[in-house]
């Protein structure tokens, strides 16, 4: 009788879980995955970067929950590849590897004093609202009053939202406990929010941007003179749905808004070129721009200083280099071909694959890699050969022999069960995220609360 293929996926994001999900379902016989992640808690962007106050969203880890549940996946917490286990150590182990470990570094402005304290990456603020461990010790000064947050995309929506709520307006989610504390004391009245191009090229969707509009405690204005649309942008706007959305809601905030106790400005057609202070960020110069005759943004040569106490730059993500797997340093991606690995000749790296953005980069929704995991799980079977040989190690060896303290699944769900009963006694919504590495790791290793 032959063995079940062996299969480890790197990475327990939805892009990762998709994947363990596709090889249960397509394999042809038995399977087994080994879901790997360098966190106790499994669930990637959907824990960590959807933002704590859009629940309809963060529903997404009831699904790779039942995932998980199934009996032929496993999950291992706290594995760092590189530092736990290496690539060698993996092919040893498995019949194939899938590599799922995302793109969680932001990109710089690549301007003059970024490196101030308080020019931050807006990846930073999100993992330390959603509760990242490696973000729990992170200081944002928030009695800064105004702040700006660099970039249109929908990251930088969430980061705004959150600068503009109160802290009792997010009670109800599973915002960590000091992080709530910390923005009550919050003195943040003006939020700058920054866009190089004009209107019609925000990233943001049509949702996220209604959502600013929505809030109790903040207004919200654009400036009339941003919303004059070149005939490319016009034309854009009249025949793409999403585009035409945006310019809708963002006319609509061309009035002066109503005072309330926080203001947000969209600040479309200006570009970051330094960011001023001594021994902290006490100022952002902006240059005006245009788009040139081919679509580019240029600079016009007028300037405008904002007076802002933090500079969060929200200008999108990139992966970074696995140990001993093909890398491309200028797209930020493991170079494939539908999943598959390809090496610096062009030709296939046998048994290694890659799905999500490490993969294509970061871009489509939570959605999109179920599709993705499907076409890299579809070429990783097809490539199984006949005559496959059994691995000659189990990866259960391997983790004893080390002395590695793994999280299963079973202990995560200590953890989950320690969250939900954390909630219960703060009278806060369905969970309060442990959002320590002490607390984490504790809770995994105890029995859930009785009752």
């Amino acid at each position: 009788m032959a063995s079940p293929v062996r299969v480890a996926v790197i990475g327990s994001g939805p892009a990762g879980i998709y994947a363990a999900e596709a090889l249960v379902k397509q394999a042809d016989g038995d399977v087994r995955v080994d879901v790997f992640d360098r966190l106790p808690t499994p669930y990637g962007l959907v824990r960590y970067g959807v933002a704590p106050d859009h629940t309809s969203i963060k529903s997404i880890a009831g699904y790779l929950q039942r995932v998980l549940e199934n009996p032929a996946v496993r999950f291992f917490g706290c594995v760092e590849l590189g530092r736990d286990i290496t690539r060698a150590d993996l092919l040893g182990c498995y019949d194939a590897v899938v590599y799922a470990t995302g793109a969680m570094v932001d990109r710089r402005l690549r301007i003059p004093g970024e490196d101030l304290p308080g020019s931050v990456a807006a990846t930073d603020f999100v993992n330390w609202y959603c509760g990242h461990p490696d973000a729990a010790d992170h200081e944002f000064d928030l009695s800064v009053e105004e702040v700006a947050v660099v970039g249109v995309g929908n990251v930088a929506v969430d980061v705004v939202r959150i600068l503009a709520k109160t802290s009792d307006e997010l009670r109800s989610t599973d915002v960590p406990e000091h992080v709530i504390e910390a923005l009550s004391r919050s003195r943040v009245r003006r939020v700058h929010m920054i866009g190089r191009r004009g209107p019609a090229q925000a990233k943001f969707t049509t949702k996220e941007a209604r959502e600013l509009g929505e809030l109790a405690n903040a207004g919200v204005h654009v400036d009339p003179a941003d919303m004059d649309l070149d005939p490319a942008s016009a034309e854009l706007a009249e025949s793409d749905r999403k585009v035409r959305g945006n310019v809708k809601v963002l006319n609509a905030w061309t009035a002066e808004p109503p005072e309330r106790p926080r203001r947000i400005d969209v600040r479309f057609w200006r570009a970051p070129v330094e960011i001023l202070g001594t021994d902290r960020v006490e100022g952002l110069k902006l240059e005006r721009t245009r788009l040139d005759e081919n679509g580019r943004v240029t600079g016009t040569g007028e300037h405008e200083t904002l007076p802002v106490g933090m500079v969060l730059r929200s200008v999108g993500y990139k992966s970074v280099p696995l140990d001993g797997v093909p890398f491309d340093e200028r797209s930020y991606v493991v170079p494939n071909d539908g999943g598959r690995i390809l090496g610096p000749d062009g030709a296939r790296v046998p048994r290694e694959y890659v799905t999500g953005w490490i993969k294509r980069g970061p871009t489509g929704v939570v959605g999109t890699n179920k599709s993705d995991a499907a076409e890299t799980v579809r070429n990783l079977l097809a490539d199984l050969p006949a005559d496959r040989v059994p691995p000659e190690h189990t990866v259960e060896e391997l983790l004893e022999s080390r002395g590695l303290p793994v999280v299963t699944y079973a202990d995560w769900l200590n953890l989950d069960a320690a969250e939900v009963a954390l909630a219960r006694s703060l009278d806060r919504g369905d969970r309060v995220k442990l959002g320590r590495w002490e607390a984490m790791t504790s809770a995994c290793r105890n029995k859930p609360p009785a009752g």
